[in-house]
């Protein structure tokens, strides 16, 4: 059963996260003259940077080359390269985006992206939903389906955000990827294009020139780092119903950001009517998270069973990923009767040599 004390430290984590992201939001109006582009590449090589160090200090690295060892296949080496475009673009879009007067777009994709995830899960993996979550996937449909009949199409960008990371999971979740090496490689494959883009457009130059850039991009890499690594503490600690529930956070922070500091109106993300029906949709996931948390807890008490834990990454100590254990165990098997058929051949010999 989870404790009181892992449960408050699951949620504290969470909280800094999202809390840690809305701040890198804005940070495209902290890097002025930089474009939002040129942010967004600098955030790719900082993340990089800092992820390393990370897995340094952790020592993590053997983990890291234990699951590179188990791609064996050219069909698993492009699933496993084939997510680093998504994110790039959904990075790019997260830097990009509120310097250029689209903030509340990307804000509505993130509140959509929780429920296209539950509606895929259910066509993709034949996962059930709830009454409640069938409603509020409802809502958010009428919602959007509204402003495309009144308005003849739904901004590119919350489409982009809510459409485009779910391909990134499911080709995550094929291959079993763990979240930091599936970033690690991620970020190593988008190196060469953000430099590229950085020398092209002068983003180097920029940077140079002005100090503030000296303290800033570094901090940049550190929110990063530090709300990736805050969001895998909570995926571990938390239950996954009050997981999903303060993912709803990271949104609404954002939302209240593009109003207050972006200074966007609600007319420029959509009708009053579609926000609407998505807040309803929101309301009613948080609900059927908080049902689901209650149900589990009672559960737990009366039968003594752990609630499921989001990601399935226990600590380092305890860590086992079943497929790379499965091939270093075959690996072994396969050492082991080598060596034993060389064994009994030289025991044929010395009897032989006996039987002279």
């Amino acid at each position: 059963m989870l404790t009181t004390n892992q449960t408050f430290q699951g949620t504290v984590a969470a909280v800094s996260s999202s809390f840690l992201f809305s701040m890198m939001f804005l940070f495209g109006l902290f890097m002025l003259p930089l474009t939002g582009t040129q942010v967004a590449s600098w955030r790719v090589l900082m993340m990089l940077l800092s992820l390393v160090i990370l897995l340094s200090l952790t020592k993590q690295w053997q983990h890291v080359f234990d699951y590179i060892k188990t791609l064996k296949t050219l069909k698993e080496w492009l699933i496993f390269i084939l997510p680093a475009p998504i994110l790039g673009g959904q990075i790019w879009l997260f830097m990009w985006a509120p310097v250029n007067g689209f903030g509340l777009d990307v804000t509505l994709g993130y509140f959509l992206l929780p429920l296209v995830m539950i509606v895929l899960g259910r066509f993709f993996y034949r996962e059930d939903m709830s009454v409640l979550q069938y409603a509020a996937a409802i809502l958010a449909a009428l919602g959007i389906g509204y402003d495309i009949v009144q308005y003849g199409s739904v901004s590119w960008v919350t489409l982009f955000v809510c459409l485009g990371y779910p391909p990134y999971y499911l080709l995550r979740r094929t291959l079993a990827v763990p979240p930091i090496t599936g970033l690690l490689f991620d970020l190593t494959l988008l190196t060469p294009v953000v430099l590229i883009m950085l020398y092209l457009t002068g983003g180097f130059s920029v940077a140079a020139q002005n100090m503030k850039f000296w303290y800033l991009l570094p901090l940049l890499g550190a929110f990063s780092a530090l709300a990736m690594s805050l969001t895998m503490i909570a995926s571990s600690k938390l239950p996954v119903s009050l997981f999903g529930a303060l993912s709803y956070i990271e949104p609404l922070l954002l939302f209240v950001l593009s109003i207050t500091v972006l200074s966007q109106s609600l007319d420029e993300g959509g009708s009053l009517f579609m926000y609407g029906m998505i807040t309803l949709a929101l309301v009613v996931m948080i609900i059927d998270s908080a049902i689901g948390y209650l149900v589990r807890q009672r559960n737990d008490r009366l039968h003594g069973y752990r609630e499921p834990q989001v990601g399935g990454f226990p600590p380092r100590r305890h860590f086992i990923n079943q497929r790379i254990d499965g091939v270093l165990k075959a690996h072994r098997f396969r050492k082991i009767r080598r060596y034993q058929k060389k064994m009994d051949k030289i025991q044929q010999k010395l009897e032989q040599l006996d039987a002279k």
